[in-house]
């Protein structure tokens, strides 16, 4: 029997759809990530379509091709796989050169990672503790970091909530130039932010090759549950820095990363539907998430401050601000205000230390979560 689709909209839909239509224009239009944004936005769209359930999304299993939505989201993201092969993509692209010249900006990527843990208690409030504890993994602005968490067993939550911590998470990446600026302005002088920092020392090949191999030791004997994300990032680093796997830093970083990104947009979008994710909760975690990366940011830049003050004004302090793990995002950030004050300053690779450091401490703060609730 046929059935006009249009009689099946609600408003729920409605609205879902026109969330949709603006992820698409923020991404073609704003550039707002628009590799993930885009494919959320569409998918967005199909999944509150009329009769979605019954020729989209199809719960029930393989038993249609319409059920590609559903094995998407169950089969390769709600397991955490997608999470992984992003963060294998991560590694191939990322240089810890900037971190192992100046070891000391770890602490700045932890220090930036207290977004999480406030933005933790605050959540309890309102949510049960291990939703709180996946709501809180948005403040170190690490999206794939918040998609795993939200998806593991002791932090797992529903698909709405999934849906609402990812849609965040990812936006508020996007919105690092306007989230970050104000609150480092606020924090720092015009004078802190003139300071000029020296050229970095060059770090040697061998250098690179041990960094990711003793990471994952280190990390697999202390904090096990952080394992799969570290061990994922550092494997890929080790494809990039060793000189002899081109074809699989090339492959990681490249066609398996834009796999899984397709994968994640169509599989996040496949849960917006509007019955389910058009409830007070989903702006209450979007509120949190402005509550966590603003705390991040505030959390780096206060430690910054402490490192100029024992340097004696020798290091600017917004590059704490760059500790959140918004590679390299944030780091931009932090060159364009330097440079607003002083055109002949030059802090983006200085404050790419503080940023890769916050890739390893959001991941490290998620598997500490993840083994304390477990």
């Amino acid at each position: 029997m046929w059935e006009i689709g249009i009689l099946e909209l609600s408003w729920q839909n409605l609205v879902m759809i026109g969330v949709g239509l603006l992820f698409i224009y923020l991404a073609i239009s704003k550039n707002m990530e628009p590799l993930l944004l885009g494919p959320i936005g569409f998918a967005a769209i199909l999944a509150n379509m009329p009769l979605q359930q019954e020729y989209l999304l199809n719960p029930g299993g393989l038993e249609e091709l319409g059920a590609i939505m559903d094995v998407v989201y169950t089969y390769t993201i709600a397991n955490g796989l997608i999470p992984l092969f992003i963060f294998l993509g991560i590694g191939t692209m990322t240089d810890f050169s900037p971190l192992l010249a100046r070891p000391k900006a770890f602490l700045l990527g932890a220090a930036a990672q207290i977004g999480i843990f406030v933005a933790l208690g605050v959540s309890a409030i309102f949510f049960e503790l291990h939703e709180a504890a996946a709501i809180g993994i948005i403040g170190g602005a690490d999206g794939p970091t918040a998609i795993y968490a939200a998806s593991r067993g002791a932090l797992g939550v529903d698909e709405w909530m999934f849906g609402a911590i990812t849609v965040a998470a990812y936006s508020y990446m996007a919105l690092v130039p306007i989230i970050q600026p104000p609150i480092i302005k606020f924090l720092t002088t015009k004078e802190q932010r003139k300071v000029r920092m020296g050229k970095m020392r060059e770090v040697s090949r061998l250098e690179k090759i041990a960094f990711p191999i003793m990471v994952t030791i280190i990390v697999g004997l202390i904090i096990p549950t952080a394992l799969p994300l570290v061990g994922m990032l550092m494997l890929g680093n080790l494809f990039r820095v060793s000189g002899v796997m081109d074809r699989l830093s090339d492959t990681g970083g490249n066609a398996l990363m834009d796999i899984a990104t397709i994968l994640l947009g169509l599989g996040v979008g496949s849960i917006m539907i509007g019955e389910e994710f058009l409830r007070p909760g989903t702006l209450g975690i979007f509120g949190l998430g402005v509550l966590a990366f603003a705390a991040a940011t505030a959390g780096g830049t206060v430690l910054g401050l402490l490192y100029y003050k024992v340097s004696k004004g020798k290091i600017n302090p917004m590059i704490g601000a760059a500790g959140v793990s918004a590679v390299p995002m944030a780091s931009r950030v932090v060159q364009d205000l330097g440079q607003k004050e002083d055109a002949g300053s030059h802090l983006l690779m200085h404050a790419m230390g503080p940023n890769v450091a916050g890739v390893i401490g959001s991941a490290t703060a998620a598997g500490i979560l993840i083994g304390l609730l477990g």
